[in-house]
């Protein structure tokens, strides 16, 4: 097993190391990594179902698809994240949280936090989540990666994930509301998250029953990752146009009257539009309708598309900013 050091904190340049080590490097690796403040969407989730994305833009979120499935997490610099690739041991592989976690589980231990397994693939102390573990299977390779809460901030991993669902339906994988907490109170001396790295790393290949042996990435690693930056992780189409289908409805009553919007979205793009109301527009709504349509579900391309509309024409009394408010609320 070899330890890939990486002092990166941009989570677009991780994930692409991590799939790039995953499905390229040959051997068994152990990677333990920081991302600037994140969401970081399950492979099979749709994007906008699992954020606030008037929360994430105001407080410059970033948000990245990953290669797992399971729920969306928040990452920020006082959150170590850690990654294992190693090879199968045996045919038929299944993913298997419990074997692939007993490392990390024993680190702990040794640092004096009694934690465990808990549901499907969620690690607790008390009762309480502080880390949610996903897996991939690939060429004979597992990659088992996930979340350490050390000293995050979990006002706004609530408020980041906060979505109102029921104005959207999709066939999407969703998160699972968790009771969560840091890992700093239940450690019984003071460290920061970079010294907690520095320990868990020791007490993890001292469980392996290896020294700690380091692989110096090349640089025709470093040019095919960034290649992967620039390919996948870092487009809107890998991280937001990859979600599921879905619909959504918006309603809301204004003076000049009641809007209520439905879209139906297919890779991000707004495939579908119908407008409803009492309102009163000179203009056939369905011009408006036809305005939105191949258009990215997100809030600035919208505004984009209709910079030169007047939606009063359509909508009579209704700002566009009250339009808006329906698309995106």
């Amino acid at each position: 097993m070899k330890f890939i050091e990486n002092l990166s904190t941009d989570p677009h340049y991780n994930l692409a190391l991590e799939e790039y080590a995953f499905r390229n490097l040959k051997g068994e690796y152990i990677l333990l990594w920081r991302n600037c403040p994140s969401i970081i969407i399950g492979k099979h989730q749709n994007t906008v179902e699992e954020i606030n994305m008037e929360f994430v833009k105001q407080n410059d979120i970033n948000v990245v698809r990953r290669v797992t499935g399971g729920g969306a997490v928040y990452h920020d610099l006082g959150n170590l994240n850690f990654s294992f690739i190693t090879k199968i041991k045996e045919h038929n592989v299944k993913i298997d949280f419990k074997t692939y976690n007993v490392p990390i589980i024993k680190a702990l231990e040794n640092l004096g936090i009694k934690c465990e397994l808990s549901g499907r693939n969620d690690l607790v102390i008390d009762g309480k989540k502080f880390s949610g573990i996903a897996q991939s299977v690939s060429r004979e390779r597992i990659l088992n990666h996930g979340t350490l809460l050390f000293d995050s901030k979990l006002d706004t991993l609530s408020k980041g994930l906060n979505v109102k669902r029921d104005k959207i339906e999709s066939k999407g994988i969703k998160s699972v509301s968790s009771r969560v907490t840091n890992i700093k109170p239940h450690v019984k001396y003071d460290v920061d998250v970079l010294k907690f790295k520095e320990l868990l790393l020791k007490n993890i290949f001292a469980y392996l029953n290896e020294p700690i042996e380091t692989y110096e990435l090349t640089e025709d690693d470093k040019k095919a990752i960034q290649k992967m930056v620039d390919g996948k992780y870092g487009t809107w189409e890998w991280n937001f146009g990859n979600s599921p289908k879905f619909n959504y409805k918006g309603y809301n009553r204004f003076k000049g009257g009641c809007v209520d919007v439905r879209l139906d979205v297919k890779n991000g793009l707004i495939e579908n539009c119908k407008i409803y109301g009492d309102f009163f527009g000179k203009c056939d709504i369905e011009l408006l309708e036809e305005k939105l349509k191949s258009i990215k579900y997100d809030k600035e391309e919208v505004k984009k598309a209709l910079q030169d509309t007047d939606v009063n024409d359509y909508l009579g009394n209704v700002t566009k900013e009250e339009f808006l408010c329906c698309l995106f609320s």
